[in-house]
């Protein structure tokens, strides 16, 4: 199968159609009709999600030196959002199809469409306005202006208004970093494209403070750890790149800023910010709450505030990525194609499938055996039913990277079969070295071209 970079949508419709198939993904409340824009993450889903976020996590605070977690709280004074700019500017162009009511994003219309204000399909559009994306709700039993929080539509801030305390706690020592995973709501005015845009969702950032004069060498320092975090997974380097946010894109508080894009089969688009943020954050919410946020540099005795340089990408949107990057439909014979997801054993959903080779002369009770010994270290899954090339194909499609064989020979030599996912070889290895050879194989593996 050829690797060249293209645009597909209709990959894009079997990947859905295998997530809901399979339990990865399912639309949310759909026994009322479902709600757009929100999704519910199935058996699968939410190991794939739950391992994609401990190897981000992993990678950033244990990998890395002089890197701290925090989790936030999503609701936050409402102050917060006033000194981070989110009251006053958080907010997109929207335009209306006066025929059908359907919503546009003003900067997602062509020019032609912006020109002579029709929409994609035609219509006249109604006059452009701003629309805030942060949600509104209210504390306490009063619904009045003095009650309003907001949903947090980013976890960024509740790592700066943190800074001190992580400084006095932790005793880090610039060049140091904070990183946190959580929940973040928008109310987009267009959601599409399955999970990669939606209304609640979740981020993995991490904010790295830095002294003045040497953001720059850090900036590009994280660019390339970054890069070579998708390499780690796996990912298809020819299906990533940078984009640089040209001087009239650049966020307010920004000096520089690139995207790190994935070739989904609906065409290139953002996965990762990197930005160098300067020091505005520290010194809006030392503005607003009236208090110095600033660092002591211990050894110079300098007092200053730090700039930050951000890395910030989507972890459901990063599902869809591995998602899209491990889809693949594999001649294997004649008029034989199978389904196959190339996921990293790290984040494989189930890592060891356990078959019986048939249920009878114990070799179904020696399969559960091995198998709940397994489970200590692996996620595993036990199956007896059908053949076993059926069961070896269920186990491709949902991304199992080692299936073991338990046959006549385990009861009379002790030994099983290990079949490898992506290759579909098979070995003969004794049980007492089952774990270790799994334990290297996941240590070591490297997906190969195809």
């Amino acid at each position: 199968m050829s690797n060249e970079p293209t645009v597909d949508p209709k990959r894009m419709e079997k990947i859905v159609s295998l997530c809901k198939r399979r339990g990865f993904i399912f639309p949310s409340s759909e026994i009322y009709g479902g709600l757009a824009s929100a999704w519910d993450y199935g058996p699968l889903g939410v190991e794939l999600k739950n391992r994609l976020q401990r190897f981000w996590w992993r990678e950033m605070t244990q990998l890395h030196d002089n890197i701290v977690g925090l989790d936030a709280a999503i609701l936050m004074h409402p102050t917060v959002w006033k000194a981070s700019g989110h009251v006053d500017s958080f907010s997109d162009t929207m335009v209306e199809d006066t025929v059908t009511n359907e919503r546009y994003r003003w900067d997602h219309l062509t020019e032609e469409q912006r020109e002579t204000k029709t929409s994609p399909k035609g219509n006249p559009l109604s006059e452009p306005r701003e629309f805030n994306l942060m949600f509104k709700t209210h504390l306490g039993p009063a619904s009045d202006s003095g009650s309003t929080v907001y949903l947090r539509p980013e976890t960024a801030q509740g790592i700066y208004v943190n800074f001190k305390n992580v400084v006095q706690t932790s005793r880090v020592k610039i060049p140091f970093g904070i990183a946190q995973v959580g929940k973040a709501f928008r109310n987009e005015i267009v959601t599409k494209n399955f999970i990669f845009r939606t209304v609640e969702f979740e981020q993995m950032e991490m904010q790295y403070f830095v002294k003045p004069g040497e953001d720059d060498q850090w900036f590009e320092f994280w660019k390339a750890e970054r890069l070579k975090y998708y390499d780690k997974l796996g990912i298809r380097r020819d299906h990533l790149r940078f984009e640089e946010h040209g001087p009239d894109e650049l966020a307010h508080y920004a000096k520089a800023a690139f995207d790190i894009q994935y070739l989904f089969p609906f065409g290139w688009q953002e996965l990762e910010g990197i930005h160098n943020r300067t020091d505005f954050d520290l010194a809006r919410h030392s503005e607003f709450c009236g208090k110095e946020i600033n660092y002591l540099d211990e050894e110079s005795r300098e007092r200053y505030i730090p700039y930050i340089v951000e890395t910030s990408a989507g972890l459901t949107r990063s599902v869809l990525m591995v998602l899209s990057d491990a889809y693949e439909e594999e001649e294997v014979g004649e008029n034989d194609v199978r389904t196959v997801l190339r996921f990293h054993p790290m984040i494989a959903p189930v890592q060891v499938g356990v078959f019986p080779l048939v249920k009878k002369d114990g070799l179904a009770e020696k399969a559960r055996e091995i198998e709940q010994t397994l489970r200590e270290d692996f996620s595993t899954f036990y199956d007896q039913s059908g053949a076993i090339g059926r069961r070896y194909r269920r186990q491709d499609e949902i991304g199992t990277p080692f299936c073991v064989t338990i046959d006549y020979e385990t009861m009379d030599q002790g030994t099983v079969t290990l079949r490898h996912r992506d290759s579909m070889e098979q070995e003969r290895i004794p049980l007492g070295e089952l774990a270790q050879r799994l334990r290297e194989a996941i240590k070591t593996y490297r997906r190969a071209e195809t």
